[in-house]
């Protein structure tokens, strides 16, 4: 049987082979949204098996697994590394039209030449061939970002942290630059004064910076601002379920952040207020530093209370949330905007049906002071696949300028994703292609060559100012 994904995958047309082949396909990758672990990357760790670099921490594979009736014994639990991937293995090949199939074997074929199909009867052996290489330096943490041609990672990292694994890296020259991502989300998760006054704890020790009421904890946080600036950082990001935008006064959060750190629990409208007040604040360090700020808006997380009180939070428990989006969007773009400190902003829906409304409203803010300053990100978690980002592609083509596009992340904790930057780029050539042929675009590969290698490397070596 013939493996599938040929040098053609995803390429129907001449024109789009031609612009994959030679354009898009050697261009770096930046890779401006990871959650990779920076300890992993500065030691340079080598993963035993194929278990550990690639089903460890993936909420994909764990929901396809639950959903084909696999213990959890074998997905998070104490079986060994290979009788979990063999449990993998039993569960790929009824993964057929979902993202997984492909990606399982795109990984496979580009990470270790495999060109199987994996499934029960081949699982062993492939265990066993990926095992042997993985155990060499070849196959290091560092190399596996290599063999990707990756030149820029960026973290995701709490305000809190010490940045030391940065550092390091920095101090390595690996080939490819780690620069870490400011995301202040438990800086703003006022649901519970416990943990809230422990994360201040934390803070304090991290900034040096002694916290007794709002304006200090804003000192604390700009601190460690300014220690992420300093090591590079120029990335803000946020996780929210939509924009928060209330309006408020002074003495209103202040009040709020006082009774919080004394221990007593806030109302829904006070911490409404409180987090629309710290929002605004960190968007505005980030304007005074000129770094770009994303937003990733309307996932509803740990819905399911009884495995997420066994097995904590990020287990694969999230869904797409259907939280009303425009207004608050729109009111807090335009509180920044109206005193011109709003920066290059990424904004990035996960319901497909606000799709629209973000192409159209990232339209609102660009005001002529940079190229393409409000950006519609890629298409985001469950809509990361061919459907999902089809559609972002030819919405925002509609509605924006694709040209201006920053194109792919991985936004994953795996080494083995970055493949999905090839997937996109085939993808993203095919449509053009199929354009040609339909006669909807010029067939002048000089024009249409410009536009694949902008949105796959270019615009965002550009947006991010990297040289």
């Amino acid at each position: 049987m013939s493996f599938f994904i040929t040098n053609n995958f995803l390429l129907e047309t001449k024109t789009a082979r031609i612009l994959y082949h030679e354009y898009a396909a050697d261009m770096p990758i930046i890779d401006y949204h990871s959650h990779l672990s920076p300890k992993e990357i500065s030691e340079n760790i080598v993963f035993p098996n194929i278990t550990r670099v690639w089903l460890n921490d993936d909420h994909y594979k764990w929901r396809a697994m639950r959903a084909c009736g696999i213990s959890e014994e074998f997905i998070t639990g104490s079986a060994s590394d290979e009788d979990k991937f063999r449990k993998w293995s039993e569960v790929v090949p009824q993964t057929l039209r979902n993202p997984l199939y492909h990606w399982t074997h795109l990984e496979l074929k580009r990470y270790f030449g495999i060109e199987q199909y994996l499934n029960p009867e081949t699982a062993g052996e492939i265990f066993g061939l990926t095992s042997e290489l993985l155990n060499s330096k070849e196959y290091s943490v560092q190399s596996l970002l290599s063999k990707m041609n990756i030149e820029v990672v960026c973290t995701t990292d709490d305000p809190i942290d010490s940045l030391e694994y940065h550092k390091s890296v920095d101090k390595q020259s690996p080939g490819f630059k780690m620069l870490p991502t400011f995301r202040p989300d438990k800086a703003m998760d006022l649901s519970d004064p416990t943990r809230f006054k422990d994360y201040v704890y934390q803070l304090e020790k991290a900034s040096g910076v002694t916290v007794s009421d709002l304006d200090s904890y804003m000192e604390a946080l700009l601190t460690r601002h300014n220690d992420f600036h300093e090591l590079g950082c120029r990335l803000s990001d946020h996780g929210l379920r939509q924009m928060e935008a209330t309006d408020y006064t002074s003495g209103e959060v202040e009040s709020a952040f006082t009774k919080l750190l004394s221990g007593t629990s806030l109302s829904s409208s006070e911490i409404q207020k409180l987090r629309s007040f710290l929002l605004y604040e960190f968007a505005k360090m980030d304007y005074q530093k000129g770094w770009i700020q994303q937003f990733h808006l309307g996932a509803l997380r740990n819905n399911n209370r009884r495995l997420l009180s066994t097995l904590g939070p990020d287990t694969g428990f999230d869904s797409i949330g259907d939280f009303p989006q425009a207004e608050s969007l729109s009111k807090f773009l335009n509180k920044l905007d109206s005193s011109d400190e709003l920066s290059k902003t990424i904004l990035y829906n996960l319901n497909p049906a606000d799709n629209e409304v973000f192409a159209t409203m990232v339209g609102n803010f660009n005001d002529g002071s940079v190229k393409a300053k409000m950006q519609w990100g890629s298409a985001w978690w469950f809509l990361d696949q061919l459907d999902g980002m089809e559609k972002q592609i030819n919405t925002l083509s509609n509605m924006g300028l694709l040209s201006g596009f920053i194109g792919m992340i991985t936004d994953s904790r795996s080494f083995m994703s970055f493949p999905r930057h090839e997937y996109f780029r085939r993808l993203l050539c095919n449509i053009i292609g199929k354009d040609v042929e339909k006669g909807l675009l010029p067939n002048d590969i000089g024009l249409l060559s410009k536009l694949v290698t902008d949105i796959s490397y270019t615009n965002a070596k550009q947006y991010f100012k990297l040289g």
